[in-house]
């Protein structure tokens, strides 16, 4: 008994020591990362995702004489307040004027017998029959309205109070049912005069125009929720121009438009915007615009294609001519022209674009002068001028890691001009050079080349003016240079000492004055 106690006692402690165990192994592994968790890292040093975008070219004023303006052929225009009207092209569909549209139903059930309009786009004139019909519930009515007239002939004179009126009662409401089911006040009469209830009875088309959907056969049983006709009239109809969606705050109801169609390349119809739709296509971006139009000869058919021309009135409005509009990327340049061939760069922000120019937001005021010809090669010229302008020469010592991949270079060279800048005519050039260790180089040949690419479309050749310069000692070296002409020349200076090329320099410079 003692050792199956014991066992007993035994075997509940390793359970208990299991268990702590267990729990212990438990939280030891909650608290560890495991080989499959996920480790945070620190984003790498100095990387920083940014989009390079490069600047826009710098622009400087042009300076040109009358004789270059006129060889390229430049223009101007004025800045001013005009009446702008904004033109707007579309495609367009021809549809049916909605509210010129009739359905055709009956108002009781019955069988068709006779059908006299029996194709679609057949033109039918309000009042002209359309089918016949039999219909037990109308002749049912017709023979209740006979007795009804009957009942009140024979109880008219009656001297019993209230038979009389009731007898006329019932005779209005049989022919008020009459009047509901379509019956005309001519088969009322005709009902009244044959005192024998009509069978087949001829429906008439309630309006003019072409029937464009029909659903009626002979011998066809139908119901007055089944749709038998569909007539409109196009005499009006409407078109549906596809306009992007910026156009949309532009127009409204009643601005004018012009249509033309394919079929009649001579012919412009008018019409005029009656109502901007609410709804933007998501596929293209467009919204509808719908138009009325008259149409009498019918020479606009449903499910035309059109070509629309909508004007939208702006008012009185800051215009800038297109053609002095330079679209320089983001930007929109125009040249200002000060008078005797001084031209500025002015950037400008405008809005509704026209067929002939543009409204001005910003940059410009009435009665400026603003080029309207040559702009590309004016917008050259003044980037050419521009970064001209920004050129420094490299200090000494510069390019001492290029060096590592060159020989040494053997000398420097200082270029200046008097007048400086040059101008066009006599210029005198002076250069002055030393060796690599500072020293002035002399006994050098020293030569001086002035060259401006040619522009054969605008009459312009090629100048190339070349000059040796004289050697003045202590590395002076010194010549006259002609030019024909202003504008920014590459210059290259080269100088040889015992048969070697010791220098070759090239810088641009701007030469005032015009050709």
């Amino acid at each position: 008994m003692n050792y199956r106690r014991l066992f007993v006692v035994a075997v509940m402690l390793n359970l208990a020591l299991a268990f702590a165990a267990y729990w212990f192994w438990q939280s030891s592994r909650g608290t560890k990362p495991t080989e499959n968790a996920a480790v945070e890292h620190p984003p790498m040093e100095g990387f920083t995702p940014s989009a390079i975008e490069s600047p826009p070219p710098t622009l400087a004023p042009v300076e040109l004489s009358p004789e270059r303006m006129q060889s390229i052929g430049v223009r101007t225009g004025r800045v001013e307040y005009k009446t702008i009207n904004s033109e707007i092209r579309a495609m367009g569909t021809v549809e049916v004027d909605e509210r010129r549209t009739a359905y055709v139903q009956t108002r009781y059930p019955g069988w068709v017998k006779d059908v006299f309009v029996n194709a679609t786009y057949q033109f039918v004139r309000k009042g002209k029959p359309l089918f016949t019909i039999y219909s037990p519930e109308l002749v049912a009515s017709q023979q209740e309205y006979l007795l009804a007239k009957a009942n009140a002939g024979r109880l008219g004179r009656s001297s019993v109070e209230g038979v009389s009126a009731g007898a006329d009662t019932l005779l209005r409401s049989a022919r008020e049912r009459l009047v509901q089911w379509s019956l005309s006040e001519h088969d009322i009469s005709k009902l009244e005069t044959s005192g024998k209830p009509l069978t087949d009875f001829t429906f008439a088309s309630p309006v003019s125009g072409y029937v464009v959907e029909r659903m009626v056969l002979p011998n066809a049983y139908v119901q007055p929720e089944m749709r038998l006709y569909s007539i409109a009239d196009l005499s009006t109809v409407w078109v549906n121009a596809q306009v992007f969606q910026q156009d949309a705050g532009k127009l409204k109801p009643g601005d004018p438009a012009d249509i033309t169609v394919d079929a009649y390349p001579t012919r412009i119809f008018h019409a005029h915007v009656e109502q901007v739709l609410p709804q933007v296509d998501p596929a293209t971006r467009t919204l509808r615009v719908r138009l009325s139009m008259p149409n009498p000869t019918l020479a606009l058919k449903p499910g035309m294609f059109v070509n629309v021309r909508l004007r939208a009135p702006l008012g009185r409005q800051l215009f800038v001519p297109a053609s002095a509009v330079l679209q320089a990327g983001s930007r929109q340049i125009v040249f200002l022209s000060r008078g005797q061939g001084s031209l500025e760069p002015r950037e400008v922000q405008l809005s509704t674009p026209t067929d002939e120019g543009f409204v001005v937001l910003k940059g410009l005021k009435s009665g400026d002068t603003v080029v309207t010809s040559a702009n590309f090669l004016i917008d050259s010229e003044s980037q050419l001028q521009a970064a001209a302008g920004a050129y420094t020469p490299p200090p000494p010592g510069a390019g001492a890691a290029a060096a590592m991949n060159g020989p040494e270079p053997q000398a420097w060279a200082e270029l200046t001009t008097d007048p400086s800048p040059p101008h066009k005519g006599k210029n005198r050039v002076q250069v002055k050079l030393t060796s690599s260790d500072g020293k002035p180089l002399s006994a050098a040949r020293v030569t001086v080349r002035f060259f401006m690419a040619g522009m054969p479309e605008m009459g312009m050749a090629e100048m190339n003016v070349t000059s040796k310069l004289t050697d003045r000692g202590d590395g002076v070296y010194d010549g006259e240079v002609e030019l024909s002409s202003g504008g920014t020349f590459q210059v290259t200076v080269s100088a040889e000492q015992t048969g070697k090329t010791v220098l070759t320099k090239r810088v641009n410079l701007t030469a005032t004055g015009g050709n």
